[in-house]
């Protein structure tokens, strides 16, 4: 009987998982420790070969992991559903961000736009392309550093609106977060879990997956900002 599984995920998960590997633990038996950093990063780690039992990534960069063999094929399942939210400085102006228009609007007059370095960033970039003003406002995105919530960035007054995970943001403070992306716009990455190649223990790891996929862990997922996939 293995005595910890060690896992490694996207910083937007890190919240929900150590609640889902506590009460995993409680039931089993079996500790489990995360290791949460930004989600490129934590690819780049895996696609490497460290000595991970599991990964909870972008389901996308999970696959891509499977299709290299670093995670086992198959082995991908699909963990919670994270919508992106806007934010600005605690006490700030807060703009109208409740629709597509006003969004594009707020985003044209804001001095400067965060966002972070996973899909949901590229995303947010690739909606401005949309909006046919994303050469007008490039030189005014930051990038929040791989593991840096957007949200700091907007607290310490780096970034006027920021974009990232609502569950990257519902707990930071000095913050207001403004809502979801409005509709037509809205901005979901899912999380998946997947089993590590280099895993000694599989049979354990897999039954963490299956907990966490299951429905005793759905209201962690919500209390956390997200959705059971």
């Amino acid at each position: 009987m293995p005595t910890r599984i060690h896992g490694i995920s996207s910083m937007a998960t890190r919240l929900v998982l150590a609640e889902l590997a506590g009460a995993f633990r409680a039931r089993s038996g079996v500790d489990v420790a995360f290791e949460s950093i930004g989600g490129v990063d934590a690819a780049k780690r895996v696609q490497a070969g460290e000595a991970y039992d599991l990964a909870v990534l972008d389901a996308d960069a999970l696959d891509r992991l499977a299709a290299t063999g670093r995670v086992v094929a198959d082995s991908q399942v699909g963990l919670v559903r994270s919508g992106v939210a806007i934010a600005v400085r605690a006490g700030a102006p807060r703009p109208d961000v409740s629709s597509e228009e006003a969004l594009r609007r707020a985003v044209l007059a804001a001095r400067s736009l965060g966002h972070s370095t996973g899909p949901s960033g590229t995303a947010l970039l690739k909606l401005f392309e949309r909006w046919s003003i994303l050469d007008e406002v490039r030189p005014r995105i930051v990038q929040a550093p791989p593991g840096v919530p957007v949200g700091k960035l907007v607290a310490d007054g780096q970034v006027e609106l920021g974009f990232q995970q609502v569950s990257e943001m519902m707990n930071l403070p000095g913050i207001d977060v403004l809502g979801p992306m409005p509709p037509g716009c809205e901005i979901v990455s899912i999380f998946s879990a997947g089993l590590c190649a280099a895993s000694t223990q599989p049979e354990a790891v897999r039954a963490l997956i299956n907990f966490m996929h299951s429905s005793d862990a759905a209201e962690a997922k919500r209390h956390h900002g997200m959705e059971p996939a």
